[in-house]
């Protein structure tokens, strides 16, 4: 029988992507599942459900099972891995091990959900690493050298900042807090400031239109369509850029506080590195216009965004998965894997 290949897989509040040994990225789409309710049948998963949200009847439900990156329901999240999985040419005759990809700030109970998930879906064995460790390595940062590397990874469910260096985290703050939190801040400020409601999807869209965190050119007002709540009738609203920024500014001050106090708490011969080689800035939040600017503002420090920043922390962790499997062939030999 052939053999399929070890999975590493970041799974994430907003997207899931994994990387099979040999042929990198396999699969990358959104954490969504779509399901009867009555029945309780899975309808599609990935892009196919995300493209159900909000318009289907009120049987089928979308849902995401991940939220703050920690599993919410176990049983649809190892529905969900077990037909991603299924994709992949994963069966029950050929199981792979799995190296997943985790935030630094879950419970240990949470950790073993992630792992239970995994094994219940296929996996033949589980071992987890921490997000920031494996989006230094994505980036190609020299993870194993005395140099400090200050990583920023700003997700859809969290955000981490880790000093990383000889191999290990030195500092670390991580906070329940990214993409979709944005995402609500805007849906909420519609409803209070023009009593209009309007979908995930649609926030999403308005905060790529003309969200930013700092000043940028070229960013112009966008007209967004959802429903006036006092008469329950469609209505088209223009919201500009500079609205949109400030209704950012929390979870935006939230991350640039982190990476303040993670660079406070590391040594001051990293954080010397850092002022050399700038910090290196990665995840979807990552594309906020802006960010990087901001972040180099006031923090003093050159910010590089990663080349793929959808894509460092599984990049990262197939790095990890190639060099195990031409070392030793098995899973928890290195300090990183818990």
């Amino acid at each position: 029988m052939k053999r399929v290949g070890d999975l590493a897989i970041d799974l994430g509040t907003a997207n899931t992507l994994v990387y099979q040994e040999g042929k990198g990225i396999v699969y990358d789409e959104p954490s969504v599942i779509a399901m009867d309710a009555r029945e309780g049948d899975v309808l599609a998963i990935g892009e196919e459900a995300w493209e159900m949200i909000g318009r289907t009847p009120s049987r089928i439900v979308a849902v995401r099972p991940l939220r703050r990156g920690a599993i919410t329901d176990y049983d649809v999240t190892s529905q969900m891995i077990r037909l991603i999985f299924r994709r992949v040419g994963v069966t029950r005759f050929a199981r792979p091990k799995a190296l997943i990809c985790v935030p630094s700030a879950i419970t240990e109970v949470e950790r073993r959900a992630v792992r239970d998930a995994a094994t219940s879906a296929g996996a033949r064995a589980v071992s987890l690493i921490e997000e920031p460790m494996a989006a230094a390595i994505g980036a190609g940062l020299p993870v194993h050298e005395p140099l400090g590397n200050l990583i920023v990874d700003v997700g859809g469910g969290t955000s981490e900042v880790a000093m990383v260096s000889m191999g290990g985290i030195i500092a670390m703050r991580s906070l329940r807090i990214g993409g979709f939190d944005m995402d609500e801040m805007i849906q909420r400020h519609l409803r209070r400031a023009y009593g209009v409601a309007i979908g995930e999807r649609a926030a999403e869209q308005l905060k790529m239109a003309s969200g930013s965190a700092y000043p940028v050119t070229g960013v112009g007002s966008a007209r967004i369509k959802g429903r006036e709540i006092a008469t329950g009738m469609p209505r088209e609203i223009e919201v500009m850029p500079e609205e949109v920024r400030e209704v950012l500014t929390e979870p935006v001050v939230a991350v640039i506080n982190a990476t303040k106090g993670c660079l406070a708490e590391s040594d001051p011969e990293l954080g010397q590195d850092v002022l050399e080689a700038g910090m290196f800035l990665t995840g979807g939040g990552s594309l906020l216009r802006g960010l990087d600017t901001l972040l180099a503002h006031e923090c003093e420090v050159p910010v590089h965004l990663t080349d793929s920043p959808l894509q460092t922390v599984v990049l990262g962790a197939g790095k990890c998965l190639e060099l195990m499997t031409q070392e030793a062939g098995l899973f928890g030999g290195s300090p990183w894997l818990r």
